[in-house]
């Protein structure tokens, strides 16, 4: 039986952009990094607070010819944090495309945009 969610793939064309995304203007960082010698390179990363879920960043060419049937598309992530607008000035602040803060049923949301123009969304809860 499935009881945690433990690793999302995220499939960049650029690895070393995602990861300066990811950890520089996001506050992650890298828990592990493989490279098989052959092209096969992945990255670990996970919010510097232990997440118990963790990003693997792939080169999407390279995975792409590996398993060409394979959907490289970008996962819908959704994201928490303890304070939205606290959350989306400092990503503003960083030259990241944000969305405007909405209010949903659920909590204040707003979208981001990575470097490769990737969405993903935060919710406020606390």
């Amino acid at each position: 039986m499935i009881n945690k969610l433990g690793q999302i793939m995220l499939y960049v064309n650029d690895q070393d952009a995602a990861v300066d995304f990811w950890t520089t203007k996001l506050g992650f960082q890298v828990i592990a990094e493989e490279n098989n010698g052959q092209g096969l390179r992945w990255i670990e990363i996970a919010p510097a607070q232990g997440a118990d879920t963790s990003i693997i960043l792939h080169n999407k060419e390279f995975v792409a010819k590996m398993s060409p049937g394979l959907n490289l598309g970008t996962p819908s992530l959704m994201f928490f944090t303890g304070n939205v607008e606290e959350l989306h000035r400092d990503l503003s602040s960083k030259n990241i495309k944000v969305g405007d803060i909405i209010t949903m049923p659920t909590g204040k949301v707003f979208n981001f945009a990575d470097h490769e123009e990737n969405y993903f969304a935060v919710l406020e809860k606390q």
